[in-house]
């Protein structure tokens, strides 16, 4: 079952990817998008990591043990995933996903360009990327000194790494330079309502034109 797109016309929904460097604003659009975005909701991963004070365990992520994580791969269920730094494993569980495209809904990915590329393989068609990019190195810099809580190894490392995840950039739909928040977000909605009205999306195109053609002259 399709949901109706705008005047009816049913489409399939799509997968928004957002990536990039630590400090670029990622989230923080992110945060925004979804606020304002009517039909768009947050793809929640599987983790092995424990919960955090405060988190809930379906919404900000969903906790598994190692044996649990690993028999949902093992399945067929995640449509990515990735040990981050040897550690914890996250994932993207596929059967949410795939029945919100079905049902016309949209999901927004929170994911590095590994996860982009894998998810991009496992849905080709319906995924959307966006890499979000700092305006200039210093500014980079700046904003990771400023959140106060890392120290200088920690920030050099985050730069470090910075510079390997910009080299994917390339790989993206689409770029777009954060030096201004709410321009930033703005670009990122643009890109999601045009990607909405694609016509590879209109899945009820054939019927919604054959009720147009049916009015009388």
């Amino acid at each position: 079952m399709t949901a109706p797109g705008h005047a009816g016309l049913a489409r399939r929904g799509l997968c928004l990817v957002l990536a990039a460097p630590s400090g670029a604003g990622k989230t923080t659009i992110a945060r925004r998008l979804l606020a304002a975005t009517p039909g768009l909701a947050l793809s929640v991963s599987v983790t092995t990591r424990a919960p955090r004070p405060g988190e809930r365990d379906g919404t900000d992520y969903h906790f598994r043990d190692q044996a649990a994580f690993d028999a949902l791969v093992a399945a067929g269920g995640m449509l990515e995933w990735a040990r981050v730094l040897g550690r914890d494993c996250y994932g993207t569980p596929r059967a949410p996903v795939e029945a919100a495209l079905a049902a016309g809904r949209d999901m927004l990915f929170d994911i590095d360009w590994q996860g982009h590329r894998s998810l991009r393989a496992a849905l080709p068609g319906d995924v959307v990327g966006v890499f979000v990019l700092p305006p200039s190195r210093d500014a980079l810099a700046a904003r990771l000194a400023g959140r106060g809580g890392d120290s200088a190894p920690e920030i050099a490392r985050r730069m470090a790494r910075a510079a390997s995840e910009l080299a994917h950039a390339g790989e993206f739909d689409h770029v777009i330079v954060n030096d201004d928040l709410d321009a930033a977000v703005a670009a990122v909605a643009s890109v999601l309502h045009a990607a909405r009205s694609a016509t590879a999306r209109a899945v009820g195109l054939a019927p919604f034109l054959a009720t147009l053609a049916a009015f009388p002259p």
